[in-house]
């Protein structure tokens, strides 16, 4: 069923505030699917199921779908949809409230359509927790698509803190028209794999990432000046940089991944 005739059945205006656009052609939500490369053994994480279009297709290639709901007027038709999948639990919360680590306790993936206001957040959130997923694949703005994907010379915060983890990749683009109510803007799926072993430990994240915001607090000045606010004085950046051979003349979005984490261990 269209999603307009389904919220109509049910007297339900989507909510902009919430960023309920619902996607519903099936040929995208299939490759959404398959680009996940799910097992019949793995369970897997849904941010905002919504309507579950895209939870039935889980629910039928997966070992589990635990599917988190903010809006609570959606409990009732998700409950409805997936009446006839015993393998799908339903938890109404915000996923940025939600415990990663008491939710699953194995390895799982993310498979989700994420409000685009707070794909940041949920970023943030599932990769800063413990129980990291091993995959994540997400249908996000596309401008923020390529933000998360992006190279040097057009590196950005959101890169360097997302390609910590994984390799970065966008599979595809979505018009706008294949969604309902139809959004401003085009989207895109990404790919996240997250590597078997971190390239940095677990506890050294924190003072990684107040390295790498400093780096980019201001986009026009050089890395020398805006390291500054560290705490260094002049001569020990210079001398930091040096160690790391990388020029203090640069600005922040020239680093590669590589080049931020050998700064950061000659800090």
């Amino acid at each position: 069923m269209h999603p307009k005739q389904l919220l109509n059945r049910y007297q339900i205006e989507p909510k902009k505030s919430l960023g309920q656009n619902f996607l519903f052609d099936e040929n995208v939500l299939a490759r959404i699917v398959d680009a996940a490369e799910l097992s019949p053994l793995e369970p897997v994480l849904e941010i905002g199921p919504g309507l579950g279009s895209l939870t039935r297709l889980l629910a039928q290639t997966a070992a589990s779908v635990t599917a988190v709901e903010l809006d609570q007027r959606f409990l009732p038709i998700l409950a409805e949809e997936l009446a006839f999948f015993a393998n799908v639990r339903l938890i109404h919360g915000d996923i940025l409230e939600q415990n990663l680590d008491a939710l699953f306790d194995q390895p799982y993936k993310v498979v989700a359509n994420v409000p685009y206001y707070i794909t940041g957040a949920i970023l943030r959130h599932l990769l800063s927790a413990k129980q990291k997923p091993t995959c994540l694949v997400m249908t996000v703005q596309k401008e923020v698509a390529e933000r998360i994907t992006a190279v040097p010379p057009k590196m950005s915060l959101m890169a360097v803190s997302t390609q910590l983890y994984g390799e970065a990749e966008i599979i595809n683009t979505i018009k706008a028209g294949a969604f309902w109510p139809r959004p401003d803007v085009d989207s895109a799926v990404i790919r996240l794999q997250l590597y078997a072993e971190p390239l940095l430990p677990f506890v050294q994240e924190e003072a990684f990432f107040k390295l790498v915001r400093a780096g980019f607090s201001q986009k026009r000045k050089q890395l020398k000046n805006n390291l500054q606010q560290l705490g260094y004085n002049q001569a020990e950046i210079s001398a930091k940089l040096d160690t790391a051979a990388v020029d203090g003349r640069r600005r922040a979005e020239t680093l590669t991944l590589s080049e931020w984490i050998t700064l950061f261990q000659s800090l």
